[in-house]
């Protein structure tokens, strides 16, 4: 059959009908493990009762009325989003790009605040930002950028978790108003930086009065073992995007801004059709309250330790493994070769897997993912890469 649906995606010989928790069946009932949810999406899982129940409410009652009204919903969800990230208020948007947008837009429109006609902003080598023209030139990567020149100008890079590269950056540009990277990259292979990089980075931020700001599309909604990434760090950022897992799957984005960076947008200078919809927003103020009462967050902490000593006591031959590293529930496997094949030989042993970077296998497990299941992760995955690198 012909599809009508542009081939953006080289899409997986799959099509999945229904899933429950950590779990997904293809239209033939063969189920399989979920260990991507979605790309960090479904942390509560597939299906979650309180999600559902939520949306069924809010579509019975409400989809869509626009932001020239007030929307009582949206307002909770802000005041909630406030209270668990210290932040000062929010713009509502329908995905991460669209987040990342708005942080761009805002530090612009800082630096003109400043007198700076052309503001620039650091960004990072091997970062991802989304595939709008200003998100895709703010990413460090140049296979998503080919084809879409020119790109949008003001973006200076430097390597990640290199302070130095920004001191240096910072000395050559007189025109940089902000810095953008993510607490750990995902797209560019898990990467996770020193322990202290934030702090440092934030140092900079305040001595340069530069607006920090913090990608937390991947990080956010409890995946690193805190409701925001930045919070092992005990710092704020001026600016801090969230996405994906938000709304469990039902698309929301979020620009979040305190202090200095919390009056820029103001009314005319930014806006969305759909942001902050009742129905989006039902979801998500669903899925915070999920995540308190199940205590998920904490628990996605111990999660990962337990799963990543399970690889590193599976893997520790391999000679063909080259790292196994996390931050809470964002899992990388780097091996010493390009691994992609590895996605689909995962999904003919009914396991959902990425594989980012080239070399790196990238887990994502929901956050509700148990005992039971985290052994059927790291022995199925183990098997296969033992098996694939010839060390079985």
């Amino acid at each position: 059959m012909t599809s009508h649906v542009m081939p953006t995606y080289q899409r997986l010989p799959i099509t999945f009908d229904r899933g429950e928790g950590v779990w997904l069946w293809d239209e033939n009932n063969t189920r399989y493990l979920d260990a991507l949810s979605g790309i960090a999406v479904c942390n509560l899982g597939h299906a979650h009762p309180a999600v559902h129940k939520a949306v069924c409410e809010q579509s019975g009652k409400l989809l869509h009325t626009s932001n020239i009204y007030g929307i009582a919903v949206q307002e909770r969800l802000a005041d909630r989003l406030i209270a668990k990230s210290g932040m000062d208020n929010v713009f509502f948007c329908n995905s991460g790009a669209e987040a990342n947008e708005a942080a761009i837009k805002l530090a612009r429109k800082y630096g003109h605040s400043l007198g700076i006609s052309c503001p620039a902003i650091i960004v990072m080598e091997k970062s991802f930002h989304g595939r709008t023209l200003a998100t895709l030139s703010a990413t460090g990567n140049a296979k998503v950028q080919q084809g879409f020149a020119p790109l949008v100008e003001g973006f200076i890079r430097v390597a990640y978790n290199d302070v130095g590269a920004i001191e240096q950056a910072l000395a050559q540009h007189g025109n940089i108003v902000a810095i953008l990277l993510e607490p750990v990259q995902g797209e560019g292979g898990v990467n996770i930086p020193d322990a202290d990089y934030l702090n440092r980075v934030r140092e900079l931020c305040d001595s340069h009065q530069l607006l920090m700001m913090l990608d937390e599309i991947q990080t956010g909604v409890g995946r690193t073992g805190k409701f925001l990434a930045f919070q092992h760090n005990l710092i704020l950022p001026d600016v801090c995007t969230m996405a994906k897992a938000l709304g469990n799957g039902v698309p929301i984005g979020a620009c979040l801004a305190r202090g200095k960076a919390a009056g820029i947008l103001t009314a005319g200078a930014h806006g969305s059709t759909f942001g902050g919809n009742p129905l989006a927003c039902s979801a998500a103020l669903a899925v915070l309250s999920t995540l308190d009462e199940e205590n998920l967050i904490e628990s996605a902490a111990q999660k990962g330790d337990v799963i990543c000593a399970g690889f590193i006591a599976r893997l520790a031959d391999n000679k063909h493994v080259v790292d196994i590293r996390h931050k809470g529930l964002m899992i990388g496997i780097e091996l010493d070769a390009p691994c992609a094949e590895l996605v689909k030989l995962a999904l003919q042993r009914q396991l959902l897997i990425n594989v980012t970077n080239d070399t790196t296998i990238r887990l994502l497990p929901p956050l509700i993912i148990d005992g039971q299941q985290i052994t059927q992760l790291v022995d199925s995955l183990s098997a296969l890469i033992q098996d694939y690198t010839g060390q079985s």
